[in-house]
């Protein structure tokens, strides 16, 4: 007992001497006392275990490290060939003009979109800009490409107000960018694949110049979020490459006519086009060397040079026009995923574009939100986008990555991929789930006690403070980021609740009946424990809308809580609670047709939009598709979205450029629209549009898993006649209840054994 007095008294005396000198040092210098803001910063959000996760702090500091960076490295530099991000934001005559000012780092806050290549079930993903800027490894260093004419006129794709850039997406998959201005072209194809077990970038790049001149390849230190060093640049003995930084290569397809290089003393290479040299190399210690191969050009003569770059670590790959066999592993890995048949092609594109993106980023047991800013693992953004994988028949892929679950869990049962969100045993407990309810498969042996551990975890972190508005909640966290300072967030609870309920299903799986019991009533518990504090913060307002959290006025956090109807049906379609929050998000946070996050993102978010129309689809409100016509909309040439879109550029705003959860929300919709499950059946064509079955046209889905077996959906539109077919491969040869919501018709209730309707469509 003395010990540990002793111990409590050390640590007040060695914590207080700490606070005492910092805010000595502090005020002897001229700052502010820092315990005095991080004291006051604490006082916006309820107390927690911790204000944010390390994680998400040092992702902060390593994103405005290279802001500060750019700060020193840009502004001043305006005469350099920069990225199509920095051409625009740094232009005052330019709508996505930001004035710097006391902004110490600048950021890409305007048009943070790319699209990565690679090779399925491999880790690396080059990205390309919007104006084919190619970065080849994570976070290095670029290549672009210039044409400059024989009387001096520059074609610069970053400095174009508009290009063409498209994902090739048949057979391996190329983004293609074009370019034209003053009578040049110049066409980029980037591509990855598979050679002798390393992956190489390559770049072809097509060139004509009416007056003759150069196509220019360049070697850039930076990249789609701003500067990254490049040291030491070296030209290939045979002057077909170059050696970058002593251990990475670029390879060409041909010797360049010209090559010239650049420190950063001396500016870009760009102003040393054409000067005398015969420099074969640069060594620059600020880490800003660029170099250039010139090709000549001919008049009116198209010229194509091919650039390959090994992009497997220590790899120095010979290029594959010099014989060696590349592999594509596109066609085995799309084989068996569920097809989509509509007439609108833009909706088809971004249907078959997402399921490539999933694809790419779930290498081996992994699975990324994104190829670059968020390339590393979190289970809230997994949830979703796993269920989209199983909705499109990647089950293998899925059981990899829930495989590496019980490795990412602590001692103590919790699913940690950032401390302090307590949402994440709920969603991984439903991710295994749902893969077991569509597969059909029993869980693995392998993760039972990993599945109990965590449940526990979850009753064992409920807090009851008698009084409390938060009575039987789990307790404050930072939860997901997006919805605002520290505090009991009622979608941790409702994931809670899943969770609890996945703990119950998963024990009788396994044939622990009493054990089942006990998840299965501490969920009903903690779902008693929600709605008892709904109705508190609900009875002095009269409302029935859920705010994010107990402790907070209706506002754009409160998108969080339409969890407990999309995607976890804790709530009926119906419910008051449900349909007022997301009417208020629709009336009160909705910019130009989706949902805009002023929390944190600041920008239109894509796959919080669609959740809320998943809300209305299944209430069987129309509004829904309007808000995906929406978000078609913002999607870029190359079928992406960012994390969030900004209101005015259409560029991303925030987090990755290739947002792979809103790629698998789009997924999830589009499937939803044709199957879902719901009370025990299966609802068909909910969300089949007028346009898509008018005389002589038709829409087919399948085969989609779903918990009663897989199933396809065929409708096609014959002498004002609607046909509905549909087969599945029940479970267990068990057919389910099927319901027809064709909108503007009334449900239809099919018969046992039966596969088909014909309705009238003069009736709609």
């Amino acid at each position: 007992m003395r010990k540990k007095l002793f111990s409590r008294i050390s640590g007040y005396l060695s914590s207080t001497l700490r606070d005492f000198l910092i805010r000595h040092v502090a005020r002897v210098e001229g700052f502010l006392d820092p315990i005095l803001v991080l004291a006051n910063l604490r006082r916006f959000a309820q107390p927690s275990e911790l204000m944010a996760p390390k994680e998400l702090l040092r992702a902060g500091a390593i994103m405005q490290a290279r802001g500060l960076i750019n700060s020193q490295a840009i502004q001043h530099n305006m005469d350099w060939i920069w990225p199509y991000w920095v051409e625009r934001q740094f232009d005052p005559e330019d709508e996505s003009f930001i004035p710097r000012a006391f902004n110490l780092t600048h950021l890409n806050l305007t048009h943070r979109n790319w699209t990565a290549v690679g090779v399925p079930d491999l880790t690396d993903l080059p990205i390309v800009d919007p104006r084919g800027l190619v970065t080849p490894f994570f976070d290095g260093w670029s290549i672009d490409a210039w044409v400059m004419n024989g009387k001096g006129s520059h074609l610069i794709p970053s400095k174009l107000v508009s290009v063409r850039q498209e994902w090739c997406l048949y057979g391996n998959p190329q983004v293609k960018t074009t370019s034209e201005d003053k009578g040049m072209q110049l066409r980029s194809c980037v591509e990855a694949y598979e050679q002798s077990g390393i992956v190489i970038c390559q770049i072809k790049l097509t060139a004509l110049s009416v007056t003759g001149g150069w196509l220019i390849a360049s070697l850039r230190p930076c990249n789609p979020e701003g500067i990254s060093f490049i040291h030491k640049i070296a030209l290939l003995e045979n002057r077909m490459g170059w050696k970058v930084d002593g251990h990475t290569f670029v390879h060409f397809d041909a010797a360049p006519e010209r090559t010239d290089f650049s420190h950063y003393w001396n500016g870009d290479v760009f102003g040393q086009l054409l000067l005398s040299s015969k420099a074969e190399g640069v060594d620059c210690h600020v880490g800003m060397a660029t170099a250039a191969a010139l090709f000549k050009l001919e008049s009116n003569v198209k010229r194509e040079v091919t650039i390959s770059i090994p992009v497997t670590k220590g790899a120095e790959a010979k290029p594959a026009w010099e014989g060696k066999s590349t592999v594509s592993k596109w066609e085995e890995n799309l084989k068996g995923c569920c097809e989509l048949e509509i007439p609108d092609q833009h909706f088809q594109f971004l249907y078959d574009a997402a399921i490539r993106s999933l694809i790419l980023h779930s290498p081996g047991q992994d699975v990324y939100p994104g190829p670059y800013t968020y390339k590393r693992f979190w289970f809230r953004d997994a949830a979703f986008i796993l269920e989209a994988m199983l909705c499109v028949g990647l089950s293998e892929r899925v059981k990899k990555i829930v495989n590496r679950f019980p490795m990412r869990q602590t001692v103590a049962g919790y699913f940690l991929s950032q401390d302090g969100e307590w949402d994440s045993n709920g969603e991984a407990l439903w991710a295994i789930r749902r893969f077991c309810e569509r597969t059909g498969q029993k869980p693995d042996p392998k993760w039972q006690r990993s599945i109990y551990r965590a449940a526990k975890w979850i009753q064992n972190k409920r807090e009851f403070k008698k009084g409390s508005r938060s009575f039987g909640l789990l307790p404050v966290g930072f939860s997901a980021e997006h919805l605002g300072p520290n505090d009991y967030y009622y979608w941790d609870d409702f994931w809670g609740v899943a969770g609890l309920s996945a703990g119950a299903f998963l024990a009788r799986k396994y044939g622990d009946d009493d054990l089942a019991v006990q998840f299965a009533g501490q969920a009903k518990d903690l779902l008693g424990c929600i709605e008892a504090s709904l109705k508190r913060v609900a009875e002095p307002k009269k409302r029935n809308a859920m705010p994010a959290s107990p402790h907070r006025r209706m506002d754009a956090g409160a998108i969080g809580s339409l969890v407990a109807g999309y995607p976890l049906q804790i709530f009926p379609a119906q419910d008051p609670r449900l349909l007022d929050t997301a009417e208020f998000l629709f009336r009160e946070c909705f910019v130009q047709g989706g949902f805009y996050q002023e929390i944190s993102h600041s920008g239109i978010n894509v796959y919080l939009t669609l959740h809320i129309a998943q809300v209305f689809l299944r209430a069987g409100d129309p509004r829904f598709f309007d808000l995906m016509s929406a978000m078609a909309s913002l999607a870029t040439p190359t079928g992406q979205w960012p994390e969030a879109v900004h209101p005015r550029t259409k560029g991303g705003c925030m987090g990755d450029g290739q947002h792979i959860w809103a790629a698998a929300e789009w997924i999830l919709i589009l499937r939803n629209c044709f199957v879902y499950e719901e009370d025990g059946k299966l609802i068909l064509c909910s969300g089949i549009p007028i346009s898509w079955i008018a005389e002589g046209k038709g829409a087919a889905l399948g085969p989609t898993p779903t918990s009663f077996g897989p199933v396809k959906v065929l409708i096609k539109t014959k002498d004002e006649k609607i046909n509905i077919q549909w087969s599945g491969d029940w479970q267990n040869g068990k057919e389910p209840a099927i319901e027809i919501r064709l909108p503007g018709h009334a449900p239809i209730q099919a018969k046992p054994g039966e596969n088909s309707v014909v309705i009238p469509r003069r009736n709609l």
